[in-house]
């Protein structure tokens, strides 16, 4: 008997280097609105401006440098491929996850736009099979590059073989 096996390389390609700055935006975010609703609060109750602006103080601190490295290191470490049998992914450093659709098991193809997203022009490609996981999702991709593997997945995939259950 014989049998095909299909191995799988790492991901070669690396998301859009136009996610580090929205990634770093998402993350300013995140720090920005505690920060500045607490400096608010502490602007309007003058008893409480000690213990109001001091976690603004310590959110700030720690938060410009996460909100400037990680998008970064994150950059570094997405990672995705589409083969003629798969849809893959790999994030992460210490803790690597690798995700898997096989063509045959994709049910459909979607790609995704929040404002930040739009305003730097990416787009996330979603890919959601039966898998109990979820879907494989691809962020920090040129919004062009998203609708042109949306389309060429949903093309791929109706002419393949199999239930997609």
């Amino acid at each position: 008997m014989v049998t095909s096996e299909t191995r799988l390389r790492p991901p070669h390609h690396s998301v859009d280097r136009r996610a580090i700055g929205w990634w770093t935006a998402n993350t300013l975010l995140a720090v920005g609105v505690p920060v500045l609703a607490l400096v608010a609060l502490g602007a309007v109750i003058a008893p409480a401006r000690f213990w109001l602006l001091a976690p603004a103080g310590l959110i700030a601190v720690a938060g410009l440098p996460v909100a400037l490295a990680l998008p970064r290191w994150w950059f570094r470490v997405h990672r995705w491929e589409v083969t003629d049998e798969a849809v893959y992914t790999r994030t992460g450093f210490f803790w690597q996850e690798w995700r898997v659709a096989p063509l045959s098991r994709i049910q459909t193809v979607d790609t995704r736009r929040g404002p930040l997203e739009q305003r730097f022009g990416l787009a996330t490609l979603v890919v959601t099979t039966a898998s109990t996981k979820g879907a494989v999702t691809i962020p920090g991709l040129d919004r062009d590059t998203a609708e042109d593997l949306a389309e060429r997945l949903t093309a791929t995939t109706q002419a393949t073989p199999g239930d997609a259950t």
